[in-house]
């Protein structure tokens, strides 16, 4: 009991074993979603499923812990939602590269983490991008996520009647259980119920069991699949092409703003953040995500990003590194639970994606349409990005509007060093270069 006080300072914090074991409890069930979630999403990418939610399981595990152990924080970790669709949908489905290719992304990414993590100048960089375009970036994404959600259980499908999509057929069953789904799921988030994403999930399986769309497993417990299908599968002969480049940048920008944002809001939820508005061992927290989206690349799953769910293990009374590290050591414990898992169907997973993509719309309120070079830059950012089902093509779009129309109409203060770089490396992308010269 010492032990546990003096890692993770209970009294200082005025808490106890008990809450905090609780409070882990509570995140887990929160994001205990990304098991079933995440094998789906990249299984579009042509990775096995099993292998995934291994390398999901573990990769979260890893992250959550080190969060915990170093930097004593109730921040729970996993592969991200954006990310995850951002691996599959852009740079294997749009792009055309192998899932090998998006490892290496996800490894070459986490290394740069990791070292700029240590350099400690992963502040500097968020501070010098845009806040206009970081909040276009979020919300495009969140639109992405729900077209992806709505594709993938088939409420929209591609038309046939010259218009691009059209509402499916509500004489599929598939069509009323996703609006169930929806439904329970936007209860279960206004309601603010621990562990409500998982409710909806089980409730959408079981309801689909009479139609054959959930398939029953024969075992509730198993031995971790095996992940020698993903387990160190990268492809290193294109890491100096420009698309390469192109995917590392834009899935670094979203690791670092997603776990930045995160620990911002969760931590003042907790009143971790101090009189000068500091986080508590920030420098020790970026730690968690680099190494994790190191581990994860390795084992086979999309980049490590901080869960917003873990303000439902806060609100429980959550305060120290205990919660997480009660979180990470459930994300081990899954791993024994994966036909459970393994069996969900998309179209239970689907309300999820549509919810989760409408809560980060939640940065489409801050638009100024006082200015327009702002304005403007946001809806290219999140037009694009879900349209082209191309998160890498909104960012670079939204960039160079954000340049160009700060340059021509006298603002060009606005313009830092940072993006007149990226502007550059966007506007060669879109003329055709694919290598650096």
């Amino acid at each position: 009991m010492k032990i546990i006080e003096t890692i993770f300072c209970l009294q200082q914090r005025k808490t106890n074993i008990k809450t905090e074991v609780l409070a882990g409890a509570t995140t887990f069930m929160a994001m205990a979603y990304i098991l079933a979630v995440n094998p789906i999403i990249l299984a579009n990418a042509g990775m096995d499923p099993k292998a995934v939610f291994v390398a999901t399981a573990v990769a979260a595990a890893v992250a959550t812990a080190i969060m915990g152990i170093l930097a004593n924080l109730p921040v729970g970790l996993a592969p991200g939602m954006g990310e995850n669709a951002f691996f599959a949908f852009t740079i294997v489905i749009t792009m055309g590269y192998s899932w090998q290719f998006a490892l290496t992304a996800v490894l070459l990414s986490g290394i740069i983490l990791l070292i700029l993590s240590i350099a400690g100048t992963r502040e500097v960089i968020i501070n010098k991008f845009p806040k206009v375009l970081k909040n276009a970036i979020a919300s495009g994404i969140g639109l992405l996520i729900i077209f992806i959600g709505l594709f993938n259980s088939g409420v929209i499908k591609v038309s046939e009647t010259g218009a691009p999509v059209s509402l499916g057929n509500f004489d599929k069953p598939f069509m009323v259980l996703a609006f169930i789904g929806i439904f329970i799921t936007a209860i279960a988030l206004h309601k603010r119920i621990p562990g409500g994403l998982i409710v909806s999930i089980i409730i959408v399986s079981v309801l689909a069991v009479p139609f054959g769309i959930t398939q029953i497993p024969s075992s509730i417990v198993s031995l971790p699949p095996s992940i020698s299908s993903t387990f160190m599968k990268f492809d290193f002969t294109q890491i100096f092409t420009f698309n390469m480049l192109v995917v590392v940048l834009v899935t670094l920008f979203m690791g670092l703003f997603d776990t930045m944002g995160t620990l911002i809001g969760v931590t003042t939820k907790a009143k971790l953040i101090d009189n000068k508005g500091k986080i508590p061992n920030l420098k020790k927290s970026f730690l968690s995500d680099s190494i994790g989206s190191i581990v994860a690349a390795c084992f086979g799953t999309s980049l490590i990003t901080a869960y917003v769910e873990s303000s439902a293990g806060i609100a429980e009374g959550g305060k120290t590194g205990l919660t997480s590290v009660t979180t990470a050591l459930l994300f081990i414990i899954s791993l024994f639970l994966s036909p459970i898992f393994l069996a969900i169907p998309a179209v239970a997973v689907a309300p999820i994606m549509v919810c989760v993509g409408i809560l980060m719309l939640e940065p489409v309120k801050e638009i100024n349409y006082e200015d327009l070079t702002d304005a403007i830059p946001f809806a290219i950012t999140l037009i694009f990005t879900a349209l082209s089902y191309s998160i890498a093509d909104g960012i670079a779009l939204g960039t160079i509007s954000f340049t160009l129309l700060k340059l021509f109409t006298g603002k060009k203060k606005e313009i830092n060093l940072l993006v007149i770089i990226l502007t550059i490396i966007f506007v060669i992308k879109f003329l055709g270069y694919n290598y650096i010269i």
